[in-house]
């Protein structure tokens, strides 16, 4: 209705009032005036409000239009053809004005600065929850006088908080959670009617305002993840309708005030992961609804105030990671209805509530690493809430044959370092999602149940340091997702079961000091994953099996203390990754093999009490070694403080002269394979010459096979072979095409397949392909790795030029990610050991290799995959030695979206460039594609950041693979966090591959809790 329709109705009651005149001339006109006066103010009051409610359209029509086009499409139904009251997300008061702007979820993507905020003087609520704006907020939010609901979380907001903010005195909720805001905290004195403060995870600093404990009507105070420091004030203490206080993973240190016991109405304290002093207050006992108690991590001392036995609503108690001591309260052993009860990393003393778990509810229980005494609480056995239990490290007692029952959602259990006896309960066997089993270093007897070998998800089972007798089960080689076994130090006999070779995922197995007897299975060396081998203080016989060699991610070797004779494989040379060897106390004899000089990983070796003679390797870890790992063998000399020097050679000795003919030809054809390699790379002449002699060929052949992994110097029947096998490069071949060539399969006369890189023809880029050709030999002729692709031979013709490798069935990463069958078969643990892979191949090039030499083109389609999903480094045609002594300058090489930024405005080349493609690698296999975008907005701008690192971790993993668990998700995280490390903008920020590498193979302490559902990239981000 308008004005004009407003005066015709006016019209018709003046009518109707001349009509019904009464005598009272006076009353006629007081009555005839006031209906001119309301009429006349209806007129202009609707002329008003019309005014108002175009000038809010066209305040909410321009806000639209500075959206991107995705935005305005959520928002189809603000047009000028609707009144605006009728919009999506938008509510009107009695008088038509804008009381409501809600647009939670709708996908909005723009700033607020494109909104006219002086156009809704009657706006109670504004909520832009859960969308992408981004920019700072406009300080001419503190025009919305009326606001009482402001409501800004999960954004992408940065800057500061304007201090405007405090002129809106009606706001009853001030939720701006969640995005990357900056700077203090303003004054929000007046915000008399405030109930809810929510600011968490931002970039908060400086101290929690004192301010806060004037705003009575608060009732939540939520300030987590930021990086406050200072004090908590006492002044909080006089909020008493406050219902929950949250100021986790800050820097706030000093005492908890005792004031906060007057918060009487308070169901959940957190301020756990901060740098808190002193003890907990008596205070707190008075907070008689608590439902949640978290102080964890920080630096609280003494006992636990014996009033607590007043707060018997408690659901979560969480404790751990401080220096609190003494015995629990009394009335503890009274609390039936905890969910969570984490006491871990203290000092208490006494024995354990027995309760705790009678009301059913108990999930995650963690007492490790106490003084604890006593029995298990009694209410585990029934436990069927039960997900994690933790008692490692107490001096707990009692007999647990029947201490504890079977549990459905049980994967956690840790009671080892106790005075545990008994058996081993079967039921363990009988809980469906048991992933880690540890009953080490308790007294328990009796031998092993073969039952445990039906535990259908297990991976880590460790018994050690106990008194268990009989036979290691066979069963339990049924357990395929085991990477843990150790049985160490019991009184184990019998033979290692041959079918643990079916253990192909296990990489720790520790069957040290028991009785067991036998050979070593060869099956062992079948377990390619294996880290640590410790087999000592046994009986077993016979020899060293060879077939530990393949073990080629073997760190830690210790077979001492047996009844091993024989000699020492040569092949154990071959162990590249080997850090550890201890082959001492047993009957071993002859000469240490002389490849052992070539294990650049090595640091410790003991092979004493043997009978092993001749000279020691030229290793560093035998020449570094004490006496006592050397001595009481045959007759080992070396220059070495304690053998005797090697005597030289004579030819009076018919036995030296022999040997040192053998020396002196194995120095020639080393010399002589060498000149013709710097020839090769030099010059790149032919190197597919004939022999004169075929006695010599052969040797030479053998020699350069041996030293450069090369198949034949001759080249002319290999040259041929590769002509015909490819018909002369024939497409059809085809298996790959990179910058400088294709890649083709061939099959060999002999049966055995080859990948052959054949490097492009072309005048204009023969002097590129001559480059990569020589740099590529170079690079992998000085390589000798089992995470690096091999180099079988090469040649360079006038027709054409190629290398040729072994060839991987599993085909390159790039195209196993894209490929969604394969992708979902390349399941979460391998595709951590491909990135561990990738690491440690990396580390030995970087620093293993002198000159160290970098790549220069770490991508997905260079990382080549063989059957069982292992990984090789390929392509090293871009690859540069650097020389340490000068700068190192290059052109553009790589491939782009994995090139480090600094090689757009630098041609200065170093191990940086590689670590940074490692990151965006790392992203790309947990990602299942690659990462480009997330990048781009973790390090493009605050805005973009804000928006990436608000995201959950599980949500940008690759989703055709179900989340991981514990405890593969640790590793997740893990690589998720190196590879945020290593995309860093600055190179002298970034980690050397040594740190990454490090980082990989470091023991951790396992988590407390599974972080993995709830960790964001901003966690990874700053850790």
């Amino acid at each position: 209705m308008d004005s004009t329709h407003l005066l015709s109705f006016w019209w018709i009651l003046t009518t109707f009032f001349f009509s019904r005149l009464t005598s009272s001339k006076v009353a006629n006109l007081v009555v005839f005036a006031f209906l001119t006066f309301a009429a006349t103010a209806a007129v202009g009051g609707y002329e008003l409000a019309a005014e108002d409610q175009d000038s809010q359209t066209n305040a909410l029509l321009v806000w639209k239009a500075s959206l991107d086009k995705q935005s305005q499409t959520s928002l189809s139904s603000w047009t000028t053809d609707t009144n605006p009251c009728m919009w999506g997300g938008i509510l009107c008061d009695d008088s038509n004005s804008v009381s409501t702007i809600n647009v939670n979820s709708f996908g909005l993507k723009g700033t607020l600065h494109g909104l006219n905020f002086s156009s809704f003087p009657k706006l109670l609520s504004l909520d832009i929850s859960n969308n992408s704006f981004n920019g700072t907020i406009p300080h001419q939010i503190g025009n919305l006088a009326n606001l009482r609901y402001l409501l800004f979380r999960s954004n992408q907001l940065f800057g500061s908080i304007p201090a405007t903010i405090g002129m809106l005195t009606n706001l009853v909720q001030l939720n701006m959670s969640v995005n990357s805001l900056s700077g203090t905290i303003p004054s929000i004195r007046s915000l008399r009617n405030l109930e809810l403060l929510s600011l968490h995870d931002n970039n908060l600093s400086g101290h929690i305002p004192n301010e806060l404990g004037e705003l009575h009507a608060l009732t939540s105070i939520i300030l987590s993840n930021n990086i406050l420091f200072g004090p908590i004030p006492p002044s909080i203490g006089n909020l008493a309708n406050l219902t929950k206080l949250l100021l986790v993973n800050n820097t706030i240190s000093g005492s908890i005030p005792s004031t906060l016991g007057n918060l009487t109405k308070l169901t959940m304290m957190s301020m756990a992961m901060n740098m808190l002093s002193g003890s907990i207050p008596n205070a707190l006992g008075n907070l008689v609804n608590l439902k949640a108690l978290v102080l964890a991590v920080n630096n609280l001392t003494g006992p636990i105030p014996s009033n607590f036995g007043n707060l018997t609503k408690l659901n979560f108690l969480v404790l751990h990671m401080n220096k609190l001591d003494g015995r629990l309260p009394p009335a503890m052993n009274n609390f039936t209805n905890f969910e969570s009860l984490q006491l871990s990393s203290n000092s208490f003393t006494g024995p354990l509530p027995q309760q705790i778990c009678l009301g059913g509810l108990l999930r995650r229980f963690a007492a490790n690493n106490n003084f604890f005494s006593g029995p298990i609480p009694i209410s585990l056995k029934n436990c069927s809430s039960l997900e994690r239990v933790n008692v490692a490290g107490n001096s707990l007692t009692g007999n647990i044959t029947d201490a504890f029952g079977v549990y459905p959602k049980l994967f956690f259990a840790e009671l080892s370092n106790n005075n545990f006896y008994g058996h081993i309960s079967p039921n363990w066997a009988k809980c469906p999602s048991l992933t880690s089993l540890g009953i080490s270093n308790n007294k328990l007897s009796g031998v092993i149940p073969a039952e445990l070998g039906q535990a259908p998800k297990l991976q880590a089972l460790n018994l050690s340091s106990n008194c268990l007798t009989g036979k290691i089960p066979r069963e339990l080689c049924n357990l395929s997702s085991l990477f843990k076994l150790s049985l160490s130090n019991n009184k184990l006999s019998g033979n290692i079961p041959i079918e643990i070779g079916s253990l192909m995922g296990l990489e720790n197995l520790e069957l040290a000091a028991n009785k067991l007897s036998g050979s070593i299975p060869t099956q062992v060396g079948g377990l390619r994953n294996l880290v640590h081998l410790n087999l000592s203080k046994n009986k077993f016989m016979e020899g060293v099996p060879s077939e530990l060699s393949q073990l080629q991610y073997l760190q830690d070797l210790d077979l001492s203390r047996n009844l091993l004779n024989g000699q020492i494989p040569a092949a154990l040379g071959k162990l590249q990754r080997l850090e550890r060897l201890n082959l001492s106390h047993n009957n071993l004899y002859g000469i240490i093999p002389s490849g052992f000089k070539d294990m650049i990983s090595l640091t410790y070796v003991d092979i004493s009490n043997n009978q092993l003679e001749g000279p020691i390797p030229n290793n560093r870890a035998f020449l570094m070694a004490p006496f006592d790992a050397l001595k009481n063998n045959k007759g080992l000399c070396g220059n070495v403080s304690g053998l005797v020097v090697c005597p030289e050679m004579t030819s009076h000795n018919p036995r030296g002269l022999k040997k040192r003919r053998v020396v002196m030809l194995t120095l020639s054809l080393t010399l002589g394979a060498f000149v013709l390699m710097v020839f090769v790379v030099g010059v790149s002449l032919c190197i597919c010459y004939r022999s004169a002699r075929k006695s010599e060929k052969q040797a030479t052949e053998e020699q350069s096979q041996e030293q450069f992994s090369i198949w034949s110097h001759n080249g002319k029947i290999k040259f041929e072979d590769i002509i015909a096998a490819t018909e002369e490069f024939d497409d059809k071949y085809t298996i790959g095409v990179g910058g400088t060539g294709a890649v083709y399969k061939a099959k060999l006369k002999t049966g055995q397949v080859v990948a052959v890189k054949k490097l492009q023809a072309g005048i204009d880029r023969e002097m590129l392909n001559l480059k990569a050709f020589t740099s590529e030999v170079r690079a992998l002729t000085e390589l000798k790795h089992r995470h690096i692709v091999k180099l079988h031979g090469f040649c360079s013709h006038s027709r054409f030029t190629f290398l040729v490798y072994e060839f991987l069935e599993g085909g390159s990463l790039d195209k196993v990610l894209s490929n969604d069958k394969h992708a979902m078969m390349f399941d979460w643990n391998k595709r951590v050991n491909i990135v561990k892979g990738v690491a440690d191949a990396l580390y030995y090039m970087h620093h293993g290799c002198s000159p160290p030499i970098v790549h220069r083109d770490i991508s997905s389609k260079n990382i080549l995959l063989d059957f069982e999903f292992e990984a090789r480094i390929s392509d090293f045609g871009t690859a540069k030695i650097l020389n340490p002594d000068s700068h190192n300058l290059t052109s553009f090489a790589g491939t782009y979206g994995y090139a480090a930024p600094e090689l757009a405005y630098t041609m200065e080349v170093n191990e940086k460039c590689d670590v940074f493609s490692f990151g965006v690698l790392c992203l790309e296999t947990i990602m299942g594609k690659h990462p480009g975008d997330l990048i781009s907005s973790l390090f493009s701008s605050s805005a973009m950041h804000a928006a990436a690192s608000n995201l959950l971790l599980k949500d940008v993993l690759d989703e055709r693979l179900p989340q991981p668990v514990m405890p593969i998700a640790e590793e997740v995280i893990l690589i998720a966090k190196l590879a945020f490390a290593c995309l860093n903008e600055s190179p002298s920020f970034r980690p050397t591959m040594e740190q990454v590498y490090n980082e990989f193979v470091m023991p951790k302490s396992p988590l407390v809790d599974d972080p993995f559902p709830i960790i964001t990239l901003k966690q990874l981000l700053l850790k």
